[in-house]
């Protein structure tokens, strides 16, 4: 039966998280080095050392999560293991799954997710945005929920993450106008996220433009094996196909349960979380538990 990559995306970061992986022939320090130099600053010590704080900035979080990954990779082909039917990663995983699977390079991808970092931050004042986690009600219930708080403001569904999971984003007002009315209507829990920046909603629309002319720049080849995108939870082979998914899931939820489900309709049995931590195996547990899933930690 087929397996897939997955490759987790900011939120899975930790200072030592890359500790664990054993790095004889230094796959893992090659890899931090070549994304350090691309971005210029020593990604290598923050993951290793901290702080804390500093790599859990957008910008210092997207390409340092990006080499997590993509090491991890590395490490699996260093060691005979076997390609994969197909590759997904997480919102900023997604560029870690198309370098794993040779659509874009290393060094040019980290240029970009850095250039990515930035426009998103740019796009809104700083506190002007927000993001939450709304658990325990169905999707259609959060997605009415964010149309009755419009006076409040934008909110939307940033990440459909599981069945019962799912993260809203839009300007600060408003999503917290929609976590009270999520209490309200019988959520489990309503967890506003440690983040600065809205992903994922129409807030980012200024963002998204200046990532497609960036875009423009950027050679992309077709990938080894199809990588399921985010936006459309389609796999996809094409370049022009993958640098409009790109684009569009700046300002697009993440649909990450379509992407699980589309996988298991393809035929995939197991996936392999190849990054830190083991998050998106807590999600395929909650989305198909006939799906084995191993975090590769």
């Amino acid at each position: 039966m087929p397996f897939a990559f997955l490759f987790p995306g900011q939120g899975s970061q930790s200072v030592g998280m890359l500790d664990g992986f054993a790095d004889p022939d230094r796959m893992v320090a090659r890899t931090l080095e070549e994304v350090s130099e691309a971005v210029g600053r020593d990604l290598a010590g923050l993951i290793r050392e901290g702080p804390e704080a500093e790599l859990g900035r957008t910008e210092t979080t997207q390409p340092a999560m990006l080499a997590a990954g993509v090491a991890v990779s590395r490490l699996w082909a260093h060691h005979e293991g076997p390609a994969p039917a197909y590759a997904a990663g997480h919102s900023l995983g997604e560029y870690s799954a198309l370098v794993a699977t040779g659509s874009l390079d290393l060094a040019e991808a980290a240029a970009l997710v850095a250039d990515r970092a930035r426009y998103m931050q740019e796009a809104v004042p700083e506190g002007g945005g927000k993001m939450a986690a709304i658990l325990g009600l169905e999707d259609d219930t959060v997605m009415d929920l964010c149309q009755g708080v419009r006076d409040r403001g934008l909110v939307e569904p940033a990440n459909f993450n599981a069945p019962g999971q799912i993260v809203v984003a839009g300007t600060a007002s408003a999503v917290e106008a929609l976590m009270e009315a999520a209490q309200e209507a019988g959520a489990k829990r309503s967890v506003e996220l440690p983040v600065s920046i809205p992903s994922h909603c129409a807030l980012m629309e200024p963002a998204a433009k200046r990532l497609e002319e960036r875009l423009g720049d950027s050679e992309i080849r077709p990938p080894r094996v199809p990588v399921v995108t985010n936006v459309d939870a389609e796999p996809v082979t094409d370049p022009g196909a993958i640098r409009a998914a790109l684009v569009r899931q700046l300002a697009n939820p993440v649909r990450w349960t379509r992407v699980i489900e589309r996988m298991a309709g393809e035929g995939t049995d197991t996936v392999l979380e190849m990054g830190p931590g083991k998050v998106l195996c807590g999600l395929n547990r909650r989305i198909d538990r006939a799906m084995a899933c191993h975090a590769l930690q």
